[in-house]
């Protein structure tokens, strides 16, 4: 049987779960929800980095990335901050749609499916 690997798991999710050399992360926010969009979706790729480096991947292998923004009008100013992110030619399968996010304060979340 194939070993699934949890990372920092509670009663509700794991911040990662890996099998098959596969990562899926939870859906990350800002750890400062008074910041503003641009702070907060910084903030959010930084966290992304760090839980992909914990899994042995990084940015160039992301395969899916699924965006929840508060307000679409904020997606052009998320595109500026994730193609700089985003290693050249390695962007992956993407949605970004607004949502009611589960804090008021939350302005974008992201989650992402990618390998090893």
């Amino acid at each position: 049987m194939s070993r699934i690997i949890r990372t920092e798991p509670n009663p509700v999710m794991s911040k990662a779960v890996e099998y098959h050399g596969f990562i899926f992360t939870q859906g990350v926010v800002a750890r400062n929800l008074d910041a503003d969009f641009d702070a907060q979706t910084a903030d959010v790729l930084e966290q992304l980095d760090i839980l992909l480096e914990q899994h042995g991947t990084d940015n160039t292998r992301i395969l899916q990335a699924q965006i929840w923004l508060k307000d679409i009008s904020d997606r052009d100013a998320l595109n500026k901050q994730w193609t700089a992110w985003l290693p050249k030619e390695s962007a992956p399968a993407r949605a970004c749609v607004q949502a009611i996010l589960a804090d008021p304060r939350m302005l974008v979340e992201i989650m992402l499916i990618t390998t090893k």
